[in-house]
């Protein structure tokens, strides 16, 4: 794909430059979550809220929330295309046919629509002061508001591009894109001669811009995929799967963990550690014992695998996502070779704040020993790090990827908490996070710093 991106930001003077044009822009997982809560949650009321764990950057001065706002109403002008909804009714994912129900279909044309959200400055709870950051919450039915996870943080991160592009002449932005590619080449060139890698495109919500994660994606697919070797196993955004013919990759995230625990959280501490094993239970069910990929570290990975049923080792593989992926990937191999599973016939998947370089040294511990992909996320379709035309002096941090998520902070009015195997990773009332951490047997572990 030969994009002018010089020219593209240089000539950005039209009243809206939409940054969402397709509800499949979004990572495929949020389809087959938002399938689940339809079919099992109909009535479940949520709320989730936006946060910048990179507090240095002061969002509030660099995005307007009147832009912003604009952005978001023309999100929720969209509607499903036929020609996407009979691509999800048709198409085979992870092997199966109609994994998506036609009567789930027939809802997403012509019932699906997304929440209410409010945008305001938020306030720096010591001085009751504006501390530079913007506060985003949605609050609706699950239906409604599930979707807005990806869709805001890639509107949210694209807008920061925005007005860090607008910042620069033409020629300094042929400069900043000749470096970016630079870098992504010089990291296909750690990967492309990799015997055996697997690595998926997961960077959809903290990208640079929908079109610099299309480029990344097609120069992955090109150059990692010949007639002897397919590196490159797909992407999470499920509209450049539909556009390219690529396979559509994710299953499910920590927000299903959280808000069944939230449910559970009224009676005992026994019901709320069961609840952890009893939404994989209903998981399985609605999608008939496939998907079966669990994510461990919502509560504490170390405490999950000691306490699972034996039928959770019969799953296909495990997504690390919070914990040093080498650390987690031998935990998962010798819990399986203690359940008296075969790691050689299961998929560790690991997906946090991944580059080529670790990627390449995961692959090297794993090979052999358990079937290894990485999803490579923001490190992939947002590295502009060290790329600004006029050097570090003026360009500190211009460019440099944030550490943006979007978390369920209540379900059915309860608040919900994410314990994670990071601590700073961690979500939710601090009395709340306590007593998760006792019911769970799960202290906090050495907090590792989030880049991504």
């Amino acid at each position: 794909m030969n994009v002018n991106f010089a020219e593209r930001a240089h000539n950005h003077n039209w009243k809206l430059d939409p940054i969402v044009r397709s509800l499949l822009d979004t990572d495929f997982y949020k389809l087959l979550m938002l399938q689940f809560i339809w079919k099992n949650f109909p009535t479940t009321h949520v709320t989730s809220e936006i946060y910048n764990r990179t507090v240095r950057v002061r969002l509030a001065d660099r995005i307007s929330a009147a832009a912003l706002r604009d952005q978001m109403e023309h999100l929720r002008g969209l509607h499903f295309r036929r020609s996407e909804l009979i691509w999800l009714a048709g198409n085979t994912f992870y092997g199966v046919r109609q994994i998506f129900s036609p009567e789930f279909l027939d809802w997403l044309e012509h019932g699906f629509h997304l929440s209410d959200y409010e945008i305001t400055e938020s306030r720096d709870p010591r001085t009751n002061q504006p501390d530079g950051q913007l506060s985003i919450t949605f609050s609706g039915l699950w239906t409604e508001v599930t979707m807005w996870e990806v869709y805001s943080l890639a509107i949210v991160s694209e807008m920061k591009t925005r007005a860090a592009l607008a910042t620069l002449n033409e020629l300094e932005l042929d400069v900043l894109y000749a470096r970016a590619k630079t870098r992504l080449w010089d990291k296909i060139e750690l990967l492309r001669h990799v015997e055996g890698l697997r690595i998926s495109d997961f960077g959809t919500r903290r990208r640079h811009s929908f079109l610099w994660q299309e480029y990344c994606v097609q120069a992955l697919a090109t150059t990692l995929n010949t007639h002897h070797t397919e590196r490159f196993s797909g992407t999470s955004n499920t509209a450049l799967a539909y556009k390219h013919d690529l396979e559509a990759i994710g299953t499910n995230a920590h927000e299903l963990p959280m808000a069944m625990a939230a449910m559970a959280s009224r009676g005992s501490d026994a019901d709320l550690r069961a609840s952890q094993y009893k939404v994989l239970e209903l998981w399985a069910r609605s999608y008939g014992n496939e998907l079966l990929i669990t994510l461990p570290d919502t509560f504490g990975t170390t405490q999950f695998l000691e306490g699972a049923p034996d039928w959770v080792a019969r799953w296909t593989g495990e997504r690390v996502d919070s914990k040093d992926p080498f650390i987690a990937g031998d935990e998962y191999i010798a819990w399986l070779l203690q359940r008296g599973q075969d790691p050689h016939t299961k998929l560790l998947i690991a997906s946090d704040g991944l580059d080529a370089s670790t990627i390449v040294q995961l692959h090297a511990h794993f090979n052999g020993r358990i079937r290894f992909s990485a999803g490579w996320g923001t490190l992939l379709t947002n590295d502009f790090r060290d790329c600004h035309p006029r050097g570090p002096a003026e360009g500190q941090d211009t460019f440099d990827p944030i550490s943006l998520v979007c978390k369920l902070t209540s379900a059915d009015g309860i608040p919900t908490v994410k314990l994670s195997d990071n601590p700073l990773k961690a979500t939710g009332p601090a009395d709340a996070i306590a007593r998760y951490r006792r019911a769970f047997n799960s202290p906090a572990l050495a907090a590792v710093p989030v880049i991504v």
